[in-house]
């Protein structure tokens, strides 16, 4: 039997919980659930919730990204690390004024990022999952951004046609045939349709390149994440679309970008 939790109980107790259910930085995840639980029922119930496989952030409705605090709903895809390096690429990009496009923005924590970046941009962010748009409205609502609920390109009002200077893409890249091998944290509880590639992890990427140049001003960029086995088959397709492109990966992160750059 669990030891009854208060928010006296010692980090030790919160440890063993977490560690005996198999959570690989316990002690890390045990200071982050006592310091942010307000009463001794919240404590076990957000102990409760990550024994049972809940991600940590789905617990802690929050993760952090690029310093920021990002709120993250039940059922909404959690912003990886590694995506840090693709806000990163992107904000080396911005120009004042620059129009930016998050495509399948999920918790709209890329955006959120460039957003924060000071610079004087006009942001919109997309996502075809209804809880996804209203977790991203409450992270780039202070920042005068626009989250619009669709498909893709179908959920951008038709204005920014042709005037997108930086595309964001952190579409789903993952092997139908592999997300079975994913952690349970995240096939058992993010939305299959945010980790879903298709049969080689390429298809969404496909679409977002297909139709890009339509969007993109003369001179601007398309950045998808991808892996770094995909990465070339990713940069072939942005080329077949008629954009110069060129790779780059963070090793610290595991990161790869490809980005496209649309000629003027």
């Amino acid at each position: 039997m669990a030891t009854p939790l208060s928010l006296g109980t010692p980090t030790a107790t919160v440890i063993d919980r977490l560690r005996a259910a198999g959570c690989v930085f316990a002690e890390d995840e045990a200071h982050l659930l006592v310091t942010s639980a307000t009463t001794p029922d919240a404590l076990a119930d957000m102990v409760d919730k990550r024994v049972a496989g809940l991600p940590l952030e789905h617990v802690l409705g929050w993760a952090e990204f690029c310093g920021l605090r990002i709120a993250v709903d039940p059922g909404v895809f959690v912003p990886r690390r590694r995506t840090e390096y693709l806000a990163r690429q992107a904000a080396a990009l911005l120009r004042p004024h620059a129009v930016v496009v998050d495509l399948c923005c999920g918790s709209g924590a890329v955006a959120a990022a460039l957003a924060a970046t000071g610079d004087d941009i006009e942001l919109h962010a997309t996502d075809i999952e209804p809880a996804a748009v209203r977790c991203a409205r409450r992270n780039i609502a202070d920042h005068g951004g626009a989250v619009h609920e669709g498909d893709l390109y179908s959920a951008l009002p038709d204005h920014l046609r042709g005037r997108i200077d930086i595309l964001v893409a952190n579409a789903p890249y993952v092997p139908t045939d592999a997300i079975k091998l994913m952690p349970p944290e995240a096939r058992d509880h993010e939305p299959r349709v945010a980790l879903d590639g298709g049969a080689d992890g390429l298809d969404v990427q496909r679409r977002v390149s297909a139709d890009a140049r339509d969007w993109l001003a003369p001179g601007g960029h398309l950045l998808v994440e991808t892996s770094q086995r995909q990465a070339p088959h990713t940069a072939r397709t942005l080329a077949h679309n008629g954009f110069q492109t060129r790779t780059t990966h963070c090793d610290d992160l595991g990161a790869t970008v490809v980005i496209g750059n649309r000629p003027a």
